[in-house]
């Protein structure tokens, strides 16, 4: 299976074989499992509420019990009242779910797989600007025909000019290819890389 590989004018340059991962069997049930358990790790699993016991209010009774018209009352912190305390109200709890390596690396290539098939991968000869002004890469993403979409640049190597260049455009992230997971290559519309990108993961991937 090969690609067509653009220049950052959006012009063809050639074309460019792809490693045997992307043609992977897409199995949507690990993809979910996956994707549910990244987003499962992201939470922080710090809400909490107050229960009668732990609100700031005296023991005492609010009013007699007859005699007064109102209905009986015994704490001032039941649930039932106004900054009462909350009955089966969310606690601190950790989400993390564990992900197997071989599991991560077979929807990675399932991810990688999925973005061929719907016609998601740009692949470009070199992504390189000279400054890291906003709208060098507004230009790159126009000549890709791919601005005002979701899109990921992935790099090689780290690129600190890239990166701050794109901070200031919405949906746009910049990260190393080898640093994808399979939820983030879901999530984009596009994906923008090289060649040698993809041939720096192909001996992980395999």
């Amino acid at each position: 299976m090969d690609t067509i590989v653009y220049t950052v004018d959006g012009k063809e340059k050639g074309r460019y074989e792809l490693p045997t991962f992307f043609s992977t069997e897409i199995k949507t049930a690990l993809l979910h499992e996956i994707t549910t358990g990244y987003l499962a790790n992201l939470r922080a699993g710090t809400h909490a509420t107050k229960t009668r016991g732990e609100t700031s209010f005296s023991g005492a009774k609010p009013w007699k019990q007859k005699g007064t018209g109102n209905a009986r009352a015994g704490q001032r912190n039941s649930p039932l009242w106004r900054k009462g305390g909350i009955i089966f109200g969310p606690k601190p709890r950790d989400y993390y779910q564990k992900i197997s390596k071989q599991k991560r690396k077979l929807a990675l290539s399932m991810a990688f797989a999925n973005l061929v098939n719907e016609n998601n991968l740009v692949l470009v000869d070199l992504i390189k600007i000279k400054e890291a002004k906003t709208k060098n890469i507004a230009m790159l993403l126009k000549n890709l025909k791919v601005d005002g979409r979701k899109v990921i640049i992935a790099l090689p190597k780290k690129d600190e000019v890239v990166k701050v260049a794109s901070r200031n455009i919405a949906n746009v992230f910049v990260e190393q290819i080898a640093n994808l997971n399979a939820y983030q290559v879901l999530w984009a519309d596009k994906i923008i890389t090289t060649p040698e990108a993809i041939d720096s993961i192909k001996e992980k991937q395999a």
